[in-house]
């Protein structure tokens, strides 16, 4: 999935990174007139990740090279560029585990230097020891999600301590956001029972689509997990599902049903980036099968989808 722009952004990166030397938080959120930023960026993308060639700074997990990212760049500064461009003005970070691993470092550099416009869905390894203290510790980081990954290599994925997170999630608000496959949603459901004061965040629709065809059953299963309270679902990763091009409308029948299950207040939009910008794909199509393509819904439930959840769920500190 890579996408060879890495030249052409290096002026831009340039010159966006003079602008962040001058003020922590000043490119999403100038010091003054908030309000008329908000009004002007209001959206918010609910997953997006960033990686930088700056390795000497913010090391690459073993194994991994710079050749091995694709695409070559998407740093904090294109980021803000391209979700500007589409009324975007706050964003959740999503730390990158092929690349980065469990060190979590650039994302929280990020929402540090960024307060209001980021926060971070950080990763600890749920096979150490007391990962709930760590998850706790990056509160202050605005880490306000954790995610976890299904696997066809690793069957005990929900083992270790990964109870103990979910337990502390609960107590904090912090989300356990997971990255699964249809076949997985049984067992995260079965989580969600023994946990049902835990926030939990299902990625990308459970990845139903992926293969071209988006199964009526799947989607049973999927909306089932809407009786559990505190679960949302992103609608996000459209360059991956269905047909995987613009303008996605093969994907509105799967977003209608979830509206039904779930409701507004537990779906939000989101991207994907960098991944959805590639090929046909880019962001602004993405953004607008929610924000224009919808004519089912009402300006209020465009505002939920587009905003308010992903606040309420992810902005709350």
């Amino acid at each position: 999935m890579q996408q060879n722009h890495e030249s052409t952004c290096i002026d831009r990166r340039q010159m966006l990174a003079t602008t962040v030397a001058a003020g922590a938080g000043a490119l999403l959120w100038p010091g003054h007139g908030e309000a008329n930023t908000v009004a002007e960026h209001p959206w918010i993308d609910a997953h997006s990740h960033i990686w930088t060639r700056d390795i000497e700074k913010f090391p690459l997990a073993k194994g991994q090279t710079l050749d091995d990212l694709s695409p070559p760049s998407f740093t904090t500064e294109e980021l803000v560029e391209v979700a500007r461009a589409n009324g975007v003005g706050r964003v959740v970070l999503i730390q990158h585990g092929p690349y980065h691993g469990w060190d979590n470092s650039y994302v929280i550099h990020a929402a540090r230097a960024f307060p209001k416009a980021f926060r971070v869905v950080a990763m600890v390894d749920h096979y150490s020891q007391s990962p709930g203290q760590q998850m706790r510790r990056m509160l202050d980081d605005r880490v306000t999600g954790f995610r976890i990954r299904s696997s066809e290599r690793d069957r005990d994925w929900l083992g270790g301590n990964m109870g103990e997170m979910w337990r502390t999630a609960a107590d904090t608000g912090q989300n356990i956001c997971g990255l699964i496959n249809p076949e997985f949603i049984a067992p995260l459901d079965a989580m969600c029972q023994k946990h049902p004061e835990t926030p939990v965040v299902i990625d990308h629709f459970a990845r139903i689509g992926m293969s071209g065809a988006i199964e009526g059953s799947q989607i049973d299963e999927l909306c089932r997990l809407a009786r559990h309270k505190r679960v949302t679902v992103k609608l996000s990763a459209f360059y991956a599902l269905g047909r995987k091009e613009p303008p996605y409308l093969d994907l509105v029948p799967m977003i209608r049903r979830l509206l039904d299950a779930f409701g507004v207040e537990r779906l939000m939009w989101a991207s994907d980036s960098p991944y959805q910008l590639q090929g046909k794909n880019n962001y602004a199509a993405s953004i607008a099968l929610i924000r224009d393509r919808l004519d089912f819904i009402s300006e209020s439930d465009r505002d939920w989808l587009l905003r308010k959840t992903a606040e309420r769920v992810f902005f709350f500190v």
